[in-house]
């Protein structure tokens, strides 16, 4: 079927609406009509070609639309079904088995790959020219995408479509780096470096958990106001303190109890560790260029018993976690939709250029009518 995508051609290329095939679903695959779709960091980086999916390419991991079609073999979900679109996995290896599936042996094959990790194939083509498809297992910078079974959520129809896609990658990624990952007991202090999509969902999970002092660290000012409205009970911008380390342990009388590092930027991590409490932890979900490195003082970790982990997806299981999330901001304790702009689908180099920039913190596409 011919269908309208955003494709990626070249090396910090723009985003080009063009008309595309997508094949019909294979036996475990399901098509989608694409309503919304979030605009994310990971997408700008794959676009500068700091993770290496071929191109050109159709890119989007943050999806939500309604079932057209589903494959032979698909039995989770059916025509009709409302879903959030997340990452792909294999199902199959000891972290997906253990029900860690953000930790997927072949996550590079199954969400970079560009193609189908079972035959080497892509739904996406024009005029004969293959085009890199199956993005976090959806590419959903398009009017349809093709997902699989595994990786389509189903969600109620008493919340508006078009505002869940974000859900399915950096809404989940920073509440669930704070609620699944890091887990802070009540009354704990946390500091939140980067206030963009991810860290302001962070914000509001810290509050969730009962975190008593949150602190947001961005430079933007505009982001900074947004996670006090959401929480935060300190916020820092590094041009206006001498030393932000040094801040962030007067504020919290110490160091905090945990760090989120959200930025991707390896100054900033350092930073972060060095921010924590004796015996804290420094979760690190920002993604920098493959082979980015940070230095840290080995003895300052050894001697203060200080943990870093590394977190990916949130370490969410999104079948379970996305349903939460969306019970939580039922019951108003998870406004995220404050962080969400509208686009339409046209303007998605405008998106773009507005989330780069820092003037909208989540942008989202839409491409059709819930």
């Amino acid at each position: 079927m011919q269908i309208d995508a955003a494709v990626v051609r070249e090396e910090g290329g723009a985003f080009e609406i063009e008309s595309v095939e997508l094949e019909e679903p294979q036996a475990d695959e399901v098509l989608v009509r694409v309503v919304g779709a979030g605009v994310c960091h990971t997408d700008m980086i794959v676009r500068d070609q700091m993770y290496p999916t071929p191109l050109p390419a159709v890119l989007g991991h943050e999806g939500s639309g309604v079932v057209e079609r589903v494959g032979e073999g698909v039995t989770a979900v059916e025509p009709g079904d409302r879903v959030v679109l997340s990452f792909d996995f294999d199902h199959t290896c000891t972290s997906c088995r253990d029900g860690h599936p953000a930790y997927c042996e072949d996550f590079f094959a199954y969400n970079f790959g560009g193609s189908r990790p079972s035959d080497g194939t892509s739904p996406l083509s024009k005029e004969g020219e293959t085009i890199s498809g199956r993005f976090f297992g959806q590419s959903s910078f398009a009017t349809y995408a093709i997902a699989t079974e595994r990786n389509v959520v189903p969600v109620d129809d008493d919340v508006p479509l078009e505002l869940l896609g974000p859900l399915g990658c950096g809404i989940q990624t920073g509440a669930g780096g704070v609620i699944n990952t890091l887990d802070p007991q009540a009354g704990s202090s946390i500091a939140i470096f980067g206030a963009g999509s991810v860290g302001l969902s962070a914000v509001m999970a810290a509050g969730i958990k009962g975190c008593t002092e949150i602190l947001s660290i961005d430079l933007k000012p505009n982001r900074l106001e947004k996670a006090a409205e959401l929480g935060a009970t300190h916020t820092v911008n590094p041009e206006e303190v001498d030393d932000v380390v040094e801040h962030v342990q007067e504020l919290t009388g110490g160091g905090a109890d945990y760090a989120l590092e959200t930025t991707g930027v390896p100054q900033v991590a350092e930073q972060a560790v060095e921010a924590l409490a004796h015996r804290g932890t420094l979760g690190i979900i920002g993604a920098p260029a493959l082979g980015t490195e940070a230095s840290y003082d080995v003895n300052n970790l050894i001697l203060l018993g200080r943990t870093i982990t590394g977190i990916v997806e949130g370490d969410s299981d999104p079948q379970q976690f996305i349903p939460d999330l969306i019970e939580l901001y039922r019951q108003g304790k998870f406004p995220f939709d404050e962080l969400v702009t509208y686009y339409d689908f046209e303007d998605i180099e405008q998106a773009v250029e507005d989330s780069e920039s820092g003037d909208t913190i989540k942008p989202v596409l839409r491409m059709s009518e819930p």
